[in-house]
């Protein structure tokens, strides 16, 4: 793999782990715990665990075509 595409990968991974946790806390400190309305909290929740899962995940793909 070419040194600008690992390059892009790798910011890439970067990205998607910073913007899904910043939303996500984002979210859970204006919606907050509200158990009258959890719907705030449940999307927040779903992008914070969406950022440790996406951007790793993101990164050992990125690792993995590397080594081929």
């Amino acid at each position: 793999m070419p040194t600008r595409a690992k390059f892009m990968a790798g910011s890439g991974a970067l990205l998607s782990f910073v913007f899904c946790l910043w939303g996500g806390l984002w979210l859970l400190t204006s919606a907050g715990f509200d158990h009258e309305d959890p719907l705030g909290t449940a999307i927040g929740l779903y992008f914070v665990g969406k950022a440790f899962f996406v951007g790793p995940m993101l990164y050992l793909t990125m690792r993995r075509a590397t080594d081929v």
